[in-house]
């Protein structure tokens, strides 16, 4: 089964990424239950999360369902077998932590035991999770993607970069040199962050690839139940994002709400709409988050505006306007390859390269004028 418009994944609900209220198990695998009920059916895990409690999660939550109803979706490539975890910073690549002769055999492996939690005997879809500079390049990497095609543990196989925002030139090198052997990218994109995942969407149409968006609700904005003044707790890692980000977005929110109030959809609705407006948006996931303090929705309540997504597509007027509302370029240094990296490679964030360069010319992108920080 491939992907569906609609997919929810094991970071949602706060678990296992520090976010809002952590779920309890028994809520955490109810939630996914009542997603399915619902009509979602795509499900999206990823080994590292909970160093695999996650996917054991997802795997119970799942289990005595039909197995053709719903698109099992995987991700592997941070080594927490052998890696030693860097703080916030998470566990290495397997790329550095073990030789090239080696990749193969760790992507089987991780493929296996991650199948395993899951309850499965094959994804409907394989990620390669938040790969670095190698990752994106290898041939070695890229041909133990495809013998675990072959081997049938995945029907698809996919890139998904992260976990910040960025890596532009990086996606478009992957997808010239192994657009064949990919059906699926990830990329964020919401409407108050049409930068820098935009640049990508016409590589990706080329070469006939699929994508996936997540972090469509833009830090839990979209909701609409986070609101200026909202405190977050010290581990939730949106509290490290700029002074200011709140009351920003929900100063521009404001002006996306008569949009809403017209087609009589919510703002998270608004959001996936649009992003799915664009060509090549196959699927939207977002991150739905059990919100702390009085005024919060429920997390069922999201996941339920999530599943009666209507089939409604926005005008390319409308579509035009709210990207000229959430315009945010250069607002943020990202990450992948950027003329501002200097000295060594590090495992989120590197220099350009020769080949860097060339793709960015062949997809008329001005590292220095579409892929900076612009606001100091």
């Amino acid at each position: 089964m491939d992907l569906t418009r609609t997919a929810y994944g094991t970071w949602s609900g706060g678990r296992y990424m520090h976010f809002g209220e952590a779920l309890s198990e028994e809520r955490f695998v109810e939630v996914i239950q009542h997603a399915y009920r619902l009509g979602i059916r795509t499900f999206l895990t990823a080994d590292v999360y909970g160093n695999g409690a996650a996917d054991e999660m997802l795997g119970r939550a799942l289990s005595g369902l039909p197995r053709n109803s719903y698109c099992l979706v995987g991700a592997v490539g941070h080594d927490f077998y052998k890696g030693e975890r860097s703080g916030a910073k998470g566990y290495p690549r397997f790329t550095s932590t073990r030789k090239p002769a080696e990749f193969a055999d760790y992507l089987r492996m991780a493929t296996e035991k991650s199948l395993s939690r899951c309850r499965a005997d094959k994804f409907d879809l394989l990620l390669l999770h938040n790969p670095d500079l190698t990752g994106y390049t290898s041939d070695r990497v890229w041909s133990a993607m495809d013998k675990l095609r072959n081997a049938k543990l995945t029907d698809r196989l996919g890139v998904a970069p992260g976990p910040a925002n960025g890596f532009t030139l990086d996606l478009l090198m992957c997808f010239e040199r192994f657009g064949p052997l990919l059906d699926w990218t990830m990329i964020i994109l919401n409407p108050l962050e049409p930068w820098p995942g935009r640049l990508v969407l016409p590589a990706a149409v080329k070469h006939d690839l699929n994508v996936i968006t997540r972090v469509v609700d833009y830090g839990g904005l979209f909701h609409d139940d986070i609101r200026p003044g909202h405190k977050f707790a010290p581990q939730d890692h949106r509290a490290f994002r700029p002074s200011g980000w709140v009351e920003a977005g929900w100063e521009k929110m404001g002006r996306f709400r008569e949009l809403a109030e017209k087609h009589a959809i919510t703002m998270l609705q608004l959001a996936c709409l649009w992003n799915l407006s664009h060509p090549g948006v196959k699927s939207v996931i977002p991150t739905i988050i059990q919100e702390s303090g009085a005024g919060a929705k429920r997390i069922e309540t999201k996941v339920a505006e999530l599943a009666s997504l209507p089939d409604l597509r926005l005008s390319e007027e409308d579509s035009t306007h709210i990207a000229k509302i959430g315009d945010n370029k250069g607002c943020m240094e990202l990450k992948g390859a950027n003329r501002a990296h200097l000295g060594e490679a590090q495992p989120d964030r590197w220099g350009l390269t020769h080949d860097h360069e060339l793709v960015a010319k062949r997809w008329n992108i001005d590292p220095d004028a579409d892929l900076a920080c612009t606001h100091h």
